[in-house]
């Protein structure tokens, strides 16, 4: 398929969004436990002004990829059947409980909502932090299931998709709380990069399992099929518009096989391999950990053209081989 950098950004912008504010209310719900000092309510809220600078800038490059942008609103008419109208649903859900979240912080509005035994006071914060945290996992599966429920693009049907959507952005928002909490609360920034190792690593063995996954993979479909000829010998001549089409356009990424041989390991060098070796040395340095966030960033942004560059459109057969 062609990759489209309007979603490119779109994904892993949400996506860093979507992990910092799981990171930020991870920190939370250790402190809620006593497993952690608490905080001070200006590193929640400020966390959450990044994550809806993070989740707006997605929002805006999502507008580029649409001809009619005026008739948007429209694409979230068919939640019943389409997994993009769920997330068109659910990313201003989830953007609108991050905006409360922060208020709460940032406004003190905030009051003791239940205390449960042992004296564990649930305040108005914690809720909207359980209900973000519901909507940010809803996000990340809508997103994925968009690609994950084609089943005639076989390289994304798999459950590893939806994995991988949720650990990449959950990698890249603890990098990011990392970076955030050398400046903001020192003494959190440990955790938060204990965590992004974590994430990080597992983000490599599943990008790694749908790549083997995915070079296994034996082609269904043959020319035969591709046009409905059932003689044994057939030899393609023609791509079908030898002046281009919608269809010699916009279902190849036109790169040689030579530029994807060299696009994967440099994706998974610098998403995965970099940051974690700048993450078990940089501890709580500021220019380190952003320095690794910049660099994981740029290797999500290249892993996810390798994403959709990667799956092959049966349709293929006919318009991007000559004879």
């Amino acid at each position: 398929m062609k990759p489209a950098f309007s979603v490119i950004f779109l994904t892993t912008l949400i996506g860093a969004g979507q992990g910092l504010f799981l990171a930020l209310f991870t920190h939370q719900s250790y402190a809620l436990f006593g497993l952690l000092p608490m905080q001070s309510d200006a590193f929640y809220g400020y966390g959450s002004v990044i994550v809806l600078l993070l989740l707006a800038g997605g929002l805006i490059a999502s507008f580029f990829h649409l001809g009619r942008p005026e008739r948007a609103w429209r694409s979230a008419t068919q939640w019943r059947t389409s997994w993009l109208s769920r997330e068109v649903i659910a990313l201003p859900l989830f953007m609108g409980m991050v905006f409360l979240y922060g208020v709460s912080h940032l406004c003190g509005v905030d009051p003791e909502v239940v205390t449960l035994p042992g004296d564990l006071v649930v305040d108005l914060s914690a809720l909207l932090g359980v209900a973000g945290t519901l909507l940010a996992f809803a996000l990340f599966v809508c997103t994925a299931m968009i690609y994950a429920c084609l089943r005639f693009l076989r390289e994304w049907h798999s459950p590893l998709t939806v994995i991988n959507y949720i650990l990449m952005g959950g990698a890249s928002g603890f990098v990011l709380a990392a970076f955030y909490a050398t400046y903001a609360a020192p003494t959190a920034a440990g955790f938060f990069a204990d965590w992004a190792i974590i994430l990080t690593l597992l983000a490599f063995i599943g990008r790694v399992a749908s790549l083997l996954r995915n070079a296994r993979l034996k082609p269904t479909s043959t020319l035969q099929t591709a046009i409905g000829v059932k003689h044994p010998q057939i030899t393609q001549r023609s791509m079908g518009a030898m002046g281009g089409s919608f269809n010699t356009r916009d279902f190849f990424h036109g790169k040689s096989a030579a530029f994807l041989r060299t696009i994967k390991p440099a994706f998974l060098l610098l998403a995965f391999v970099l940051p974690l070796l700048l993450l078990a040395f940089s501890l709580s340095t500021p220019a380190l950990l952003g320095l690794t966030f910049i660099l994981q960033y740029i290797g999500l942004l290249a892993e996810r053209w390798f994403f959709f560059a990667q799956a092959n459109h049966p349709q293929n057969l006919y318009y991007q081989t000559i004879g």
